[in-house]
């Protein structure tokens, strides 16, 4: 490790603010097609473009978790970091100029990819940190993470609305610029304390996913719960263009922050987490997004929309905080693998939703997405209860 790597103090505010600044700007970037989906689709002349893109983009997020991730472990963080998010801008150029589905494809699995970038700078708080401080520090930086996720559809909603989607992609490329200079900037150099092979690195995750049942069913509890998310999100803004509500990319971007209300919920939750174990709390979140469904299902007004994100928001919510804690109590050692194995699974559910929402909403409408989206947290439900029938002692070693 590098000398200027850490303080006693750990990082200053202005660096955790810059830091959760930066996720929150990378992680938007995977979120930005969403409220578009229906404007893209017409703009291209090409219905696939709503079942294809997100899905796409998730999956090259998940592939850049599983593959770009442990590089943290191997190369100076700074220097790999700033790259990333250069590669990012690039991608969100050709993202903006992609004359159809083919480009606009190789593009987004590559925006997914380069916006793990956010992943490399939560685990890089934690290490700048001192132990007693290492919690807010990671919740900082997580802060501006969910706040990039939620304000990221509003902002896509609105300039497409007035500008188009191609304006978006292009205001994109100086936000993650921005990201790059605050980074290059504000954060120390970080080089491993050993060299590791990358090989190795791999190698390591096949033995974590083998041997450890524990993050095994958080991470297909989470996948299922984000793919029952990536659900509504992907089809949000065709349920809106539908009569009789009649509404556009701008209206599904405001209901990032009608979300915004069940995020400022899920702090509460860790705090339960804390005291009385994680297990209620993801049961809590997963029957919360049961719930949302039920209401989306059954209330059909734009009221009913509303009051189902909050809590749909809400439950997927403290359900990533709590199983994020159960997995971190496995090696504090491993945290940035482990989290690589999580974030991986999780993503590659979302991808599935989106693609599984998309063929719903073809074959059925709004109702039949309504089932889907129901069904998949009754199995993340199922998976909690069977899990706190396990001895705590045998849940986290």
């Amino acid at each position: 490790m590098s000398s200027s790597t850490q303080s006693t103090s750990g990082p200053g505010r202005g660096t955790l603010f810059a830091m959760a600044l930066a996720a929150g700007l990378a992680v938007a970037s995977i979120y930005y097609n969403q409220p578009m989906l229906g404007v893209m689709s017409a703009a291209l002349q090409d219905s696939r473009v709503s079942g294809w893109i997100p899905t796409l983009t998730q999956l090259g997020y998940a592939a850049g978790l599983l593959f770009l991730l442990p590089l943290g472990d191997m190369l100076e963080r700074r220097r790999l970091i700033v790259v990333q998010f250069g590669v990012l801008a690039l991608a969100l150029v050709v993202m903006a100029l992609a004359p159809g589905l083919a480009v606009l494809a190789m593009a987004s699995i590559l925006v997914g990819a380069a916006a793990t970038v956010a992943q490399q700078i939560v685990p890089f708080a934690a290490i700048l940190s001192s132990p007693e401080k290492r919690g807010a520090a990671i919740g900082t930086v997580m802060s501006g993470l969910l706040t990039g996720i939620l304000l990221s559809r509003t902002l896509a909603g609105l300039v497409s609305s007035f500008a188009g989607w191609r304006a978006m992609f292009w205001f994109a490329v100086p936000l993650a610029l921005v990201g790059a200079v605050l980074m290059a900037r504000r954060l120390p150099e970080h080089h491993p304390a050993r060299k590791l092979r990358y090989g190795d690195l791999l190698g390591s995750l096949i033995h974590l996913w083998r041997n450890e049942p524990v993050l095994r069913r958080a991470a297909i509890t989470q996948a299922l719960l984000f793919a029952s998310f990536s659900a509504f999100w992907t089809t949000l803004a065709l349920r809106l263009a539908e009569p009789p509500l009649n509404l556009g990319a701008a209206s599904a971007g405001l209901f990032g922050i009608v979300g915004a209300v069940g995020v400022a919920m899920a702090p509460v939750a860790g705090r339960v987490a804390d005291r009385r174990g994680p297990a209620p709390v993801i049961a809590l979140g997963a029957a919360a997004t049961i719930v949302a469904w039920l209401v989306f299902g059954l209330w059909s007004s734009l009221i009913g929309l509303v009051i189902g994100v909050i809590v749909l928001d809400f439950g997927v919510q403290i359900s990533l905080v709590s199983n994020q804690h159960l997995i971190y109590g496995l090696h504090p050692e491993y945290k940035s693998r482990l989290n690589t194995l999580f974030m991986t699974t999780m993503f590659v559910g979302g991808a599935i939703g989106s693609l599984v929402a998309a063929t719903a909403w073809g074959r059925g409408g709004w109702l039949a997405v309504c089932v889907l989206g129901g069904v998949l947290p009754m199995g993340a439900l199922l998976l909690t209860l069977a899990q706190r029938r396990v001895p705590e002692t045998q849940q986290v070693h």
